[in-house]
């Protein structure tokens, strides 16, 4: 199977060098045609050219007369008349310095179009959009014996990349197996659907136990500190791991701090960081029974198949075929706890994604916007000039993030890095999972990323030694 060169494929990101990206690191064909085609919309005009080709679904950059990326009504115009030659396709549209650029995806279901916007800047880490672009990749193994691919599986690497984030199904699919068997050895529940319940939320916390430890945050960096206390526990006791250690770890552990604890769970746990969140905190199942039991037999199974995936914190695509990250515990609590009865609701990433954009889009749009030039003779253009209240106006309004992430100049990109951004703050009073907390902090990276990429990409010395300070 075939994985993305991070390097490579960063290297050429920062180079702008597209048609390479998809050539020679996803393994896309060359393009049937790279002849410009001019286009028109509106008032808006410019050029497209083909860059990369699978099985009909199309890459095109896009540039304009003016030199400058359209905006989204433009973006959409275009997107729908190319579809009708090449029905599923991806655009990147590019300014006259290539040193920003917008990938725009339409999702089309069920009768229905949905516009997805990805920015890249030249100078930005590029982290996540690695991580879109991994999922692009495409083997030799995935073509027939004519050398063809089917059309389907293409768009669904192409929706799968751009629409919502990646899952790892494999071990889901695996996960979902190793769930049924652990089911049937719970007992000390009466009630069905509160065992079936337990089961899920209980390996929930086992999953993201497993996180920890494997990034080395539990007791001393102990990448096998479930693992061992499971062997040291059936040792001394068989079959008490779930009631003398797992209780222990979850409600004394993570649920009170150091000085809160026994002398007990401080002895036999370790070094244990205090978490202060609702996962770990005693659930009425195990409140209303206090008899529930589980043979060690339960978590030597589970940790067999923990143990052959690699565990990754971050959104940078690894080596590993077997990598999960983890939006797979959403993932898994959606299929098993997305149940109104018990009080549990997971939000999927696509609508969690969604609400944070706007609401943290029209947040700094309005911080933004608040400072538009009044009416008065016009200033020279691109400029920030004094005003008495705050010392800065911008020339204009944004209507979009788009719109004021492709106009960034270096005083605009000072004043969001060093007031806008850093005083934007984030409360999700009933947080659960974290899905919530987890997008607006990829939302907020998307545009921390836009913007030191346009200082990056700058000839203002003096601002990037301001984000080299930052960075220090």
């Amino acid at each position: 199977m075939s994985k993305l060169n991070i390097q490579r494929t960063r290297d050429l990101l920062q180079k702008f060098d597209f048609r390479a990206v998809f050539i020679e690191e996803l393994g896309w064909s060359h393009a049937s045609s790279r002849k410009p085609l001019p286009w028109q919309k509106n008032d808006a005009q410019g050029a497209r050219v083909m860059i990369a080709q699978l099985a009909g679904v199309a890459v095109f950059e896009v540039t304009t007369a003016d030199g400058k990326i359209p905006d989204a009504q433009i973006c959409r115009a275009l997107a729908d008349e190319i579809s009708k030659q090449h029905y599923e396709n991806l655009l990147i549209f590019t300014d006259a310095r290539r040193i920003q650029s917008l990938w725009y995806y339409v999702k089309r279901e069920d009768g229905k179009a949905h516009p997805r916007e990805h920015w890249y800047f030249k100078g930005q880490p590029g982290d996540l959009f690695l991580s879109k672009l991994s999922g692009m990749v495409v083997d030799l193994s995935e073509f027939d014996a004519e050398g063809a691919i089917e059309v389907t599986k293409v768009a669904r690497k192409l929706k799968e990349a751009l629409d919502v984030e990646r899952v790892t199904k494999k071990f889901f699919g695996e996960f979902a197996e190793h769930h049924i068997e652990f089911l049937k050895l719970i007992s000390g529940i009466s009630n069905e659907h509160d065992r079936r319940w337990y089961a899920s939320a209980l390996l929930n916390r086992l999953m993201f136990t497993y996180f920890l430890q494997r990034k080395g945050f539990i007791d001393g960096g102990d990448q096998k500190y479930l693992q061992n206390k499971l062997a040291a526990s059936h040792t001394h006791k068989p079959d008490n791991y779930y009631r003398d250690f797992l209780r222990l770890l979850f409600f004394e552990g993570f649920a009170k701090p150091v000085d809160k604890r026994s002398e007990e769970a401080k002895a036999m746990l370790g070094e244990i960081k205090y978490l202060n969140g609702g996962l770990f905190l005693e659930h009425r199942i195990e409140i209303e029974n206090p008899d529930i039991r589980i043979p060690d037999r339960a978590f030597e199974n589970l940790f067999g198949l923990f143990e052959r995936y690699s565990w990754n914190l971050n959104d940078t695509p690894g080596d590993d075929d077997d990598e999960i990250r983890p939006e797979v515990l959403g993932y898994i609590f959606e299929k098993y706890i997305n149940q109104k009865a018990f009080g549990a609701y997971y939000t999927r990433i696509e609508i969690t994604d969604y609400l944070c954009e706007q609401t943290i889009h029209k947040l700094i749009l309005a911080r933004v916007n608040a400072m538009a030039m009044p009416p008065g003779p016009a200033p020279r253009p691109g400029a920030l000039f004094p005003r008495e209240d705050t010392g800065l106006f911008v020339e204009r309004e944004y209507d979009s993030m788009s719109d004021l992430l492709m106009n960034l100049n270096g005083r605009l990109c000072r004043w969001l890095m060093k007031e806008v951004l850093p005083e934007i703050t984030l409360l999700d009073p009933a947080c659960g999972s974290g899905a919530f907390l987890v997008a607006a902090m990829k939302t907020l990276i998307n545009i921390y990323s836009a913007v030191i990429g346009r200082i990056e990409g700058s000839g203002d010395q003096h601002l990037k030694r301001e984000l080299e300070k930052r960075r220090a």
